[in-house]
């Protein structure tokens, strides 16, 4: 799922968490363009969506949609040109360029996904979905410190933000050796995904190297 680090990179990725955030975005009522945060609505299963105001144009809106397509079809380059098509026509779009940075970054290039998706922080400092990818992308890049500061602002702003919860914990796990720091976001996060098997297998691991 979109917006989960794991332990070892899947090759394909699905972009669901993300088109949730965008779906909500191209279905707004909007009058005018905003650059506020919006709301953030969880669900029971998990899933979040977060609700923005912008001024789309029915056209921009079918090659936003088209671009998520290409995405998760893993064609990088088109989805890649459409999206900076719907940044130029809608350029306070915050979602827009989150999805190009995620897009930058499967592509493997982290120098321009850490500028669309600071662009977006630009456009909006309290979008926990962009600190999230940030956090990633500064994981890549070996910047963990950034990282755990990027996962550590999304969740000041949505503590309920489970995605970069459990990022935050295999961050403090496997590449900054923080035991406390990891045992304790993932026993939060599976209080809030009590189903995600693999995180109760991290945990039963961490503490047999706690006790060692």
């Amino acid at each position: 799922m979109r917006g989960l680090d794991r332990r070892s990179d899947p090759k394909r990725i699905s972009w669901r968490a993300l088109v949730l955030v965008t779906t909500c975005l191209l279905c707004a009522c909007a009058t005018s363009s905003t650059k506020q945060a919006g709301r953030i609505e969880f669900q029971k299963d998990g899933g979040f969506t977060i609700t923005e105001q912008v001024r789309f144009s029915s056209g921009v809106r079918g090659s936003f949609k088209k671009a998520l397509r290409l995405l998760e079809e893993e064609e990088y380059a088109p989805g890649i040109e459409l999206l900076e098509q719907v940044i130029e026509a809608a350029p306070h779009a915050t979602t827009a360029h989150i999805d190009l940075g995620i897009a930058y970054r499967l592509t493997g290039e982290l120098e321009r996904a850490e500028s669309s998706i600071r662009r977006a922080l630009e456009l909006n400092p309290r979008h926990p979905v962009a600190y999230n990818e940030l956090g990633i992308v500064y994981r890549k890049m070996g910047r963990f410190e950034e990282a755990r500061e990027s996962y550590e602002s999304a969740l000041a702003i949505s503590s309920d933000f489970h995605f970069a919860r459990r990022n935050l914990a295999i961050l403090c796990d496997v590449y900054v050796k923080d035991m406390a720091c990891a045992i304790k976001h993932y026993e939060r996060y599976t209080k809030r995904v009590p189903e995600d098997e693999k995180v109760v297998m991290w945990i039963a691991d961490l503490r047999n190297r706690m006790e060692e």
